[in-house]
């Protein structure tokens, strides 16, 4: 899997424009496909399981045959899609040359010819996903005590481009490291998506419970502008 296919190479190390005897045109290039790929596991399988699974194969994918800039460039591009974000996924992917002979990134090739496959379990969860319980079932979940917890830096990364650390406290609850980010950059927590290893964050899990290591980065999409300067955003305890 994400092995270079020597056959689909020219003398030039490009994608041929013919057919190798499947149909598909090498060299071909579709648009991302907004279809969701459905698979069931083998168990029914929980977020924490799922996210194990996605990061072995996204530590390990680098080792394959092709250059680590494509891999990265494929990881984002596939955090966006299952965020729903395609068009940061596809811009990711025209950013990094890479192309689609199928519309799916199931099957990619980059423009030496260098041939890479993703799993379907890092572009959607499985049909037989546990659920986690509703947050309106830990109300108390979303407000934790402000001076409770451990304090701790957070990788974020947003969608803006800029990558900053956040201090946080490992009994906050995602809504409140929303409101941490607002009175830091000042985007209101409704305009703030945030995903780690694929998968969205829920308002109300606590950074204890997500065990996101110091190392690891979480990924913020922003929908929405931040506040003018005369905007005062919401004042966070610390």
């Amino acid at each position: 899997m994400g092995g270079c296919v020597g056959s689909h190479h020219d003398s030039s190390g490009s994608l041929n424009e013919n057919s190798d005897g499947t149909g598909v045109a090498l060299g071909r290039n579709h648009s991302l496909k907004r279809d969701k790929p459905k698979w069931k596991s083998d168990y029914p399988m929980t977020d924490g399981q799922l996210r194990s699974k996605r990061d072995e194969f996204w530590d390990t994918a680098p080792a394959f045959e092709g250059r680590k800039e494509i891999w990265d460039a494929l990881k984002a591009a596939a955090q966006a899609f299952e965020s729903n974000d395609h068009e940061l996924a596809q811009a990711i992917l025209d950013g990094a040359s890479i192309t689609l002979p199928h519309g799916a990134l199931t099957e990619c090739y980059d423009e030496l010819g260098n041939r890479y496959q993703l799993p379907v379990y890092c572009l959607a969860p499985p049909i037989n996903m546990m659920e986690e319980k509703s947050d309106l079932e830990a109300p108390e979940a979303l407000e934790p005590p402000p001076s409770s917890g451990q304090e701790c830096q957070l990788r974020l990364r947003l969608s803006t481009g800029k990558d900053l650390r956040l201090a946080v406290r490992t009994s906050d609850s995602v809504q409140h490291m929303k409101r941490r980010l607002q009175a830091e950059e000042g985007v209101a927590p409704g305009g703030q998506r945030w995903f780690f290893s694929g998968r969205p964050l829920a308002d109300r899990m606590t950074l204890e419970e997500l065990k996101i290591s110091r190392d690891y980065v979480v990924q913020v999409i922003v929908s929405q502008p931040p506040l003018p300067p005369s905007q005062d955003p919401t004042p966070v305890e610390n």
